[in-house]
């Protein structure tokens, strides 16, 4: 590590992580790697610190990133940045949904580093805006979802609009059946570094389920959860028409929750991010695609609204929180057959599911006992049960009567008109008749 990294490394960091270690020469050393670290284990820092020093800054782009999700593309782009100012070179973010002049203006003072979604650096290359003569190093973020469906397609495109000397990088968390083909897919020689099971930079994460089973009860459970002292989370969807359905319901409820994902510009996602990380929203709900690769220090917790499908899509999820040591935890929002298939799905992991509950603001593994809801009442209304204290100190058959006023059903009151009169009348003719 250079000097100017290696004082700025000190001065936020006790030591590397396992990934960053294992990387760091090969990458210095122009050899083609597959890194695999868990979730939060400082996989941008694996590529950031050994690469950037390679760069002469003002010769055009020498590092083309590529990210699955905007969101990704700019968290990637900033950390990158926070670094590369320390040695002057410039660092370029391209996302879908951002301004397109702007970035095609940008492209033209020939940035050293990009750092894009696949989409849109293709659409730059094709339209000749993103020149990749002078590019020493692709980085694949996140591969196992990248080299998949039509976006492998897109980044094989994207790969051979490179020169047949440029370094590949990519990094995931899981290991995926196409990292097999790599070398032949790519044609290189490719260093498979595998760090999770020495990688220590995961802290305690408790998994857990709570009983819901239609969408109105998880969405009653999300408002509850949104009361829980300290407790912040990502909330994951499945279908965008889902997380709307539960947006839509808890803003009605006055609970306040941000949105990332479906088809939003790029600042509305952005404030959404900002809002979470400054603790002034408590949910956001997100899907797979939006949230892969975000890091958001300290996040308490990750619920899942609707239950993944996949092994991978679980450990990516779950891997949102526990980052850097820190403790979490993970919530499965289900019935008993939803639960009984997600520990099915999750049998080959380390994971171990348990019942938890919500009593009292609090979330917990300890089933409520009888008549804690009763004590909950006589906390929310002590100035109504303060009043009926009587002289003689007997307090408990008025306690029990001003609980009834707030829990004793309202009547029905039938609305009277003439129909139902003439139908009375006629039943009580018949009845004298009788």
């Amino acid at each position: 590590m250079i000097k100017q990294f290696q004082e700025h490394f000190n001065a936020r960091y006790k030591e590397p992580t396992a990934i960053q270690s294992a990387v760091a020469e090969a990458l210095q050393n122009d050899k083609s790697v597959l890194g695999i670290a868990p979730t939060g284990s400082g996989k941008t820092l694996a590529f950031t610190l050994p690469l950037l020093p390679k760069v002469m800054p003002g010769t055009g782009t020498q590092i083309l990133v590529l990210s699955p999700s905007q969101e990704l593309a700019l968290q990637t782009a900033r950390v990158m940045r926070e670094w590369a100012t320390l040695i002057g070179v410039k660092v370029q973010s391209l996302t879908g949904g951002a301004n397109l002049y702007r970035q095609v203006k940008k492209l033209h003072e020939h940035p050293d580093v990009v750092v894009g979604t696949p989409g849109r650096v293709l659409h730059m290359l094709d339209n000749h805006h993103l020149k990749l003569g002078h590019l020493q190093t692709l980085v694949i973020d996140e591969a196992d979802d990248l080299l998949q469906d039509d976006t492998q397609a897109v980044v094989e495109d994207i790969e051979r609009a490179t020169p047949l000397s440029t370094q590949l990088a990519f990094f995931s968390a899981t290991m995926s059946p196409v990292f097999k083909d790599l070398d032949v897919m790519f044609g290189r020689d490719i260093v498979v570094f595998d760090v999770r099971d020495t990688d220590k930079s995961r802290g305690p994460v408790k998994h857990g389920y709570l009983t819901a089973r239609t969408n109105q009860q998880k969405t009653a459970t999300l408002r509850r959860l949104a009361s829980v002292k300290d407790f912040r989370a990502l909330v994951f969807f499945n279908s965008t028409r889902t997380l709307n359905y539960a947006a839509s319901r808890l803003k009605h409820e006055h609970v306040n929750v941000g949105i990332l994902g479906g088809r939003q510009k790029q600042t509305q996602r952005e404030r959404a991010m900002r809002l979470f990380r400054k603790r002034q929203i408590k949910l956001l709900l997100t899907t797979d695609l939006a949230a892969r690769g975000l890091d958001i220090p300290k996040l308490p917790g990750v619920v899942n609204f609707d239950l993944p499908k996949t092994t991978n899509t679980y450990i990516h999820r779950a891997g949102r929180t526990g980052r850097q040591g820190e403790p979490g935890v993970v919530l499965n929002l289900g019935d008993d057959h939803d639960i009984r298939d997600l520990k099915k799905l999750v049998g080959e992991t380390d994971v171990k599911l348990i019942q938890m509950y919500i009593a009292n603001d609090q979330l917990t593994d300890q089933k409520p006992v009888a008549g804690q809801a009763t004590v909950s009442l006589k906390r929310k209304f002590s100035h109504h049960l303060q009043e009926a204290q009587r002289d003689d100190g007997s307090v408990e058959k008025h306690v029990h009567k001003t609980l009834a006023g707030f829990t004793k059903p309202k009547k029905r009151h039938h609305k009277k008109n003439r129909k139902n009169k003439g139908i009375r009348l006629k039943h009580r003719r018949k009845n004298a008749g009788n």
